[in-house]
């Protein structure tokens, strides 16, 4: 069953320049039926539902559940309404916020919606991920620490434990220890005779020096 198109919402002041560029594409994506509807508002006129949405600069738009501001291409536009209608668009909007240095978009989704979280899984098993991106999620399940918001993680962060990769395993068991809950303690000592030696570091460190 194919997802259901997205839909956009733009916003704009009467002197931005570069709001009708955005406005224009955003309309011919729509045109085009790559996305389902197009709402258009004045951040000025507006400013309540702008504050509310985070709005800081404009143009602002959200093409599906993905948040962007400034200047972009139809190219990228297409691309992104794509992505917003597949299975991974996730995983790869985490991937460039992090890339980017805008982690605080990844954290104020997965505090929306704790579910999200389990597309930064999703983002370790990608070879391309580097380890800058790597450290951009060890840094999100950082601000985390000691709030429910990633333990959706949990299960999936258990998977690759088992990883062929070293660098998952161990990064597993790392982001484990910054989850802390309950789940990824009994994860952790599960891990006291794994066979990968730094897997079983990272376990016998976290489980003497739990959380608070």
């Amino acid at each position: 069953m194919r997802p259901p198109l997205p839909v956009a919402l733009l916003f704009t002041t009467s002197g931005c320049p570069h709001c009708p560029g955005v406005k224009a594409a955003l309309n011919t994506l729509l045109q085009e039926g790559a996305i389902a509807s197009l709402e258009t508002a004045d951040a000025s006129d507006d400013a309540k539902r702008a504050q509310a949405l985070g709005v800081k600069s404009v143009p602002w738009f959200r093409i599906g559940e993905f948040e962007f501001e400034g200047a972009m291409t139809l190219g990228e536009m297409r691309m992104w309404a794509t992505r917003a209608a597949s299975a991974s668009g996730l995983r790869d909007y985490f991937f460039e916020m992090l890339k980017s240095g805008r982690r605080g978009k990844v954290e104020d989704m997965i505090r929306a919606d704790p579910q999200r979280s389990i597309a930064l899984v999703d983002l370790m098993r990608d070879p391309e991920a580097s380890m800058s991106i790597r450290l951009g999620i060890g840094a999100v399940l950082e601000e985390f620490q000691g709030s429910a918001s990633a333990a959706p993680m949990a299960p999936k962060l258990a998977e690759l434990l088992h990883d062929p990769d070293p660098r998952n395993r161990a990064d597993a068991a790392h982001f484990l220890s910054l989850i802390g809950d309950a789940e990824a303690l009994k994860l952790l000592r599960g891990c006291l005779d794994h066979p990968d030696p730094e897997v079983r570091e990272i376990a016998y460190d976290a489980l003497s020096n739990p959380p608070a």
